[in-house]
């Protein structure tokens, strides 16, 4: 198996997902990041994942189909996805593209783990 892409943590029943990579533009890296996210969904009875964009500058039209994928597979299994600390040109992406619409968006980590502990109590 690769090296992952990506930094994991778990706190309390929220996993959190961090990118290591300032660009998310490669296909095989996208690839490998959706396979692992798809594997911590799949290993998860009621997924709540958070994803944390602090680290990135550029994200691909691949990297956003991966991710409407991962959406996709967490609300088949009652889960929640969340997005945090997405730069403001890429957010104007998710705006142009309507995802804005589709995923739930935080601004701060603190934000959406707040919604997520709001949302479980």
């Amino acid at each position: 198996m690769s090296e992952s892409r990506l930094r994991i943590s778990k706190i309390d029943e929220v996993t959190q997902v961090e990118f290591i990579d300032r660009n998310i533009l490669d296909e095989a890296n996208i690839q490998a990041i959706s396979d692992e996210i798809s594997g911590l969904i799949d290993n998860t009875s009621t997924p709540q994942i958070l994803i944390n964009f602090a680290n990135v500058d550029h994200l691909s039209s691949a990297a956003l189909g991966a991710l409407i994928t991962i959406n996709n597979k967490t609300n088949e299994k009652d889960g929640t996805l969340r997005l945090a600390n997405i730069d403001p040109q890429i957010y104007e992406v998710f705006v142009i593209t309507r995802l804005n619409k589709l995923f739930n968006i935080h601004e701060t980590l603190n934000d959406a783990m707040t919604q997520f502990n709001a949302a479980t109590n």
